[in-house]
């Protein structure tokens, strides 16, 4: 599933469509939506686009008057001016090109309105530009273990799984680390991986795994910089022990046991 750094790529690679007007919209798939396709399509005609942004995992486009919430969820893919395959669920005709929605297992979702949907407005504060002070308090206050609670989009916006465990590993936290037994130096420790592993991966454009691609089609790069997601029994960078892959709270979740011990 792209995660924050994704959805930011996606979000700067569509720069381009801020002041362009949507001619008609056409939508041929209700599993990918929210609401009824006939009003979605007719809410969003005729508007010029004010804004593009990210919320957390989400895009957000804001529209006159309205605004478009688009998840992307495992495969979703929104590509400016692309040509329309089999898995192509909705066509945005600009006043100058087109922006179309792909999404092979249809598992993103796009929804129309006045105002941003309540459950984007409730997500927590944003992982790349959350405060130390807020990131603890948060962390005092639960006794989730510390893999899980990260990618609650309720504590903080926009982690998930490949990023958490990065992070970790660059804290050198054990994931299953309780919450509220974070002392002062670890959390300090930990706040600073979140924010540098994300930025870090924004600025090589996303982590390219599966589908992932921005809106022009360009991969990401971060994938080669990763320590130990998905580099199960790979010796670690830092100690050569090799990686251990476990589930945490069903999750998979890669980890060194010898640099990350609880």
């Amino acid at each position: 599933m792209p995660e924050l750094p994704e959805v930011e790529s996606v979000a700067r690679s569509l720069a381009p469509l801020v002041g362009r007007r949507i001619v008609n919209a056409e939508f041929t798939c209700l599993r990918v939506l929210r609401g009824d396709p006939e009003r979605m399509a007719e809410q969003v005609a005729g508007r010029q686009v004010t804004a593009i942004r990210r919320h957390g995992k989400f895009l957000v486009l804001e529209l006159e008057g309205v605004y478009m919430a688009v998840h992307l969820g495992m495969t979703g893919r929104l590509l400016l001016d692309a040509s329309r395959g089999r898995h192509t669920h909705a066509v945005f005709t600009l006043d100058r090109g087109a922006l179309l929605y792909d999404d092979s297992r249809q598992f993103g979702c796009i929804e129309v309105g006045a105002v941003l949907p309540a459950r984007v407005e409730r997500l927590g504060p944003d992982a790349s530009q959350v405060d130390f002070e807020t990131f603890y308090r948060g962390l005092r206050v639960h006794r989730a273990m510390i893999k899980p609670l990260l990618l609650n989009q309720k504590f903080l916006r926009g982690l998930g799984n490949i990023y958490a465990d990065e992070a970790l590993f660059r804290a050198g936290v054990h994931p299953r680390t309780l919450a509220s037994r974070l002392g002062l130096v670890r959390a300090e420790r930990l706040h600073r991986a979140i924010l540098a592993v994300l930025w870090e991966a924004i600025e090589a454009g996303g982590s390219s795994i599966s589908d992932y691609v921005d809106a022009e089609g360009r991969k990401g790069l971060f994938q080669i910089s990763h320590r130990v997601y998905q580099k199960t029994g790979e010796p670690c960078p830092v100690c050569g022990t090799p990686i251990r892959r476990t589930l945490v709270a069903q999750r998979g979740t890669h980890f060194c046991p010898r640099c990350q011990r609880r």
